[in-house]
């Protein structure tokens, strides 16, 4: 498991996407729209930043996401956890899930290489 991104909501899309690029240098690598919410994600190196726009005020929900290789597997395994979406394949073949940390943090599991098996509902 390795870190993929850290997720933010923002409430001005275009303008958090010029200050991440103008600021720091980030780079623009995919712009979709996924269950109705544009979603952008800026890389900087191998860090990546996940800008999602949300017409929500005073809205601040961030999440981190791990990477695992196989997510049938990490699925099977994570029984005792709560599942609070998903999981979900992207129109990209990425396949992802989230859980509720302990703290009501949000922790997506992603797995963006193909699988030969069905995700586990």
């Amino acid at each position: 498991m390795k870190l993929h991104h850290i997720g933010i909501n923002v409430s001005h899309l275009q303008k958090s996407i010029v200050f991440y690029k103008s600021q720091f240098g980030f780079e623009e690598e995919s712009h979709f729209i996924f269950m109705e919410e544009e979603i952008v994600f800026l890389t900087l190196g191998d860090f990546r930043l996940e800008l999602v726009s949300s017409n929500e005020k005073n809205q601040l929900n961030t999440h981190i996401c791990f990477e695992v290789n196989n997510l049938t597997d990490v699925l099977a395994k994570s029984k005792t956890l709560r599942k609070m979406e998903g999981p979900y394949e992207l129109d990209n073949g990425w396949q992802t899930v989230f859980y509720e940390g302990p703290n009501q943090e949000i922790v997506e599991l992603l797995q963006v290489s193909s699988a030969n098996s069905k995700l586990i509902r």
